[in-house]
């Protein structure tokens, strides 16, 4: 027996995904589980988002490492750095509304970047600024690396 879009959507997502784009490029409108798709669609751009806010956390934990751990200072290290910064370059360049999101997140994700530097270097927390040290610019500016402290 076959199965509606909307069992499909729940129970088989790929399958889901490739029965609703052969009937959109049908132009079988009518029987597009539209909900689905539109749940699927915003989806997207939360992902986008979480993307972007995970890679600037993930930055911000080694640059500080960089600038609070410098005597064990890497080409491991820098590579990560870059990485980071080349794909939330990426991720704005193929979305440039989400321009101003890593300002809007700037707080909490060097809150949790803090944290996992201090996991990480065990070093104590009085050690690491409560607040960011570094501008938007400077974080992502290739160039940039925060002298030691």
């Amino acid at each position: 027996m076959p199965k509606t879009l909307a069992q499909l959507y729940e129970t088989d997502f790929v399958a889901w995904t490739e029965q609703t784009a052969q009937l959109i490029r049908a132009a079988q409108f009518a029987q597009v589980d539209w909900d689905a798709v539109i749940e699927e669609i915003e989806s997207l751009g939360r992902s986008e988002r979480r993307e972007l806010k995970s890679r600037l956390e993930v930055l911000l934990q080694h640059l500080l490492k960089w600038q609070y751990q410098s005597t064990l200072r890497s080409g491991s290290l820098r590579n990560t750095i870059d990485e980071q910064r080349h794909r939330i370059a990426d991720l704005l360049q193929d979305s440039p509304s989400l321009k101003s999101y890593p300002q809007e997140v700037l707080a909490e994700s060097y809150s949790r970047g803090r944290k996992a530097a201090m996991n990480e270097t065990q070093l104590p927390q009085s050690k690491f600024p409560v607040e960011c040290p570094y501008t938007i610019a400077q974080i992502l500016d290739t160039e940039f690396l925060p002298e030691a402290a």
